[in-house]
């Protein structure tokens, strides 16, 4: 089936912009999240709503779902009604790509059992003062990863007596997923820039406004 999200990828100047956009906008939301210089967990979802953002402005605001029922965990937007999963990832490695959040230790054994490759993924790999890339995997080269290496080897459970908040995708899973012939990325130089930025500013000068 085609998917739309194709397009992102064979729009040159779309690429070249997001080239030079998305590491400041993941810097921003990295700033936005952080408190005494740590980064929180929320800044999870502030990237996520940019990559939304990016598919508004590549395909207009009729084009794109946000309103996304509970009931459909996985998916975080659909375009022209196609759903589509957004994950990031920061470091070296493939690891640490969630692939559905919970704490419920019960729902994530049944996700296990039952999971099966339902959509295409966008995956933004950051890597800080280094090349890493935003990659289209549709999900055909995911059920065939799937199909080829296995359930076992395809996810990651959590541990018992932890607290990880889901499973994940293995790192043999997701070296294959973005290796496959159908997959694409567009290469992005995480480069940092100076930012004066104010977590404050904006919610002063709306507490300003009559």
């Amino acid at each position: 089936m085609f998917s739309r999200l194709i397009e992102i990828f064979e729009d040159g100047k779309l690429v070249e912009k997001i080239k030079r956009r998305l590491p400041y906008l993941f810097q921003l939301a990295e700033l936005e999240s952080s408190r005494a210089g740590k980064t929180g967990m929320e800044v999870g979802s502030v990237r996520e709503r940019i990559i939304v953002a990016l598919l508004i402005y590549k395909f207009g605001e009729a084009n794109v779902e946000t309103e996304i029922p509970i009931t459909e965990p996985e998916v975080d937007a659909k375009i022209s009604g196609q759903p589509v999963s957004i994950k990031t990832i920061t470091g070296k490695g493939f690891s640490g790509v969630k692939m559905k959040w919970t704490v419920d230790a019960e729902k994530a054994r049944e996700f296990l059992q039952t999971y099966y490759p339902m959509c295409d993924i966008l995956l933004a790999r950051i890597k800080w003062n280094d090349f890493g890339g935003l990659y289209y995997i549709p999900l055909e080269a995911q059920r065939k990863v799937f199909r080829s290496i296995g359930r076992e080897a395809y996810i990651k459970p959590p541990k018992l007596g932890t607290n990880p908040r889901g499973p994940e995708f293995t790192k043999t899973a997701l070296s294959n997923l973005v290796g496959d012939p159908e997959s694409k990325c567009i290469v992005i130089n995480w480069q940092r820039v100076p930012i004066d930025f104010n977590p404050y500013k904006r919610w002063v000068d709306l507490w300003r406004e009559d």
